[in-house]
Order: C-alpha cells, then structure tokens, then sequence
C-alpha cells in the first residue's frame, strides 16, 4: 500500500508529501496545504493549539487513505497533520494524492481533507487577544 501516515510536532515539509506521492505512472499530483491564518469569524488570531488522540487520529487517517485506494486504484497519498503550538502561517496539514489522472487526484485529495475535518480525532484551539476557544472539530 501507497499511503504515509504522520501525526508531527515539528513543522511539515511540503516537499517530503510531494515526493512521496511522485511516480512515473502518476500524471496527476495534488497537493493540499492548510495553514494558519490571523483571523476568524472577525476577531484577529494570534496563533493555534492542536491536540489529537494520537493513536484514534493515526488509525482515522489510514481509513481516509485506505478509502482512497479502494475508490482510486493506484493512488499513493500522503496525510500529515501537525500537533502542538502554531504560528500564523506554519503548515497545520498537507495532504498530497498521485493518480494516474487529475480528475482522480482532485476528487481523491478533496475527500481526504472533509473525511479528515469531520471524523479525526484532533481538536484546535483558536488564541486570541482576549481569549481562547476550542473549535468544534466535527461540525
């Protein structure tokens, strides 16, 4: 199986996810970056605070990527997502899908990241001037 699986404390490297998922039958490459914005809902953002139940979100993540390559043979993907303390503009996740087609990669890639927001166990804490407030993770 193609999949890579990783849940960091240290920054993430878009360039590891992208070679990963390279190949010579792979015509299609895409790549999803989340980052850290300054702002949300109107109020000004000074950084975020992400938790995970490591081993849940490990096992949640490899169903996403399994799922992918039942639905997309062939596929390789990557799913990184960042744990700990970040600053505006760090990389939160990167997901990255090779295909042999980029109907395949965009339809793959676009639902690793709502599958990710909507069943993985990891939780954000958006930090403000004036507060704090955990985000509801699953919607």
């Amino acid at each position: 199986m193609m999949i890579d699986i990783q849940l960091l404390t240290t920054p993430l490297d878009t360039t590891v996810c992208q070679k990963w998922v390279e190949a010579p039958d792979k015509g299609g490459l895409v790549l999803f970056v989340g980052t850290v914005r300054n702002h949300t809902q109107g109020k000004e953002v000074l950084r975020l605070d992400f938790e995970a139940y490591e081993p849940m979100a490990i096992s949640e993540m490899r169903k996403i990527a399994m799922t992918i390559t039942e639905r997309w043979p062939g596929s390789r993907i990557a799913i990184h997502h960042r744990v700990g303390q970040l600053a505006i503009g760090d990389i939160a996740v990167i997901i990255a899908v090779g295909t042999a087609h980029r109907a395949a990669a965009f339809a793959a890639c676009q639902y690793a990241i709502d599958t990710l927001k909507q069943t993985v166990p990891i939780w954000k804490k958006e930090i403000f001037a004036d507060g704090e407030v955990w985000v509801a993770a699953h919607p």
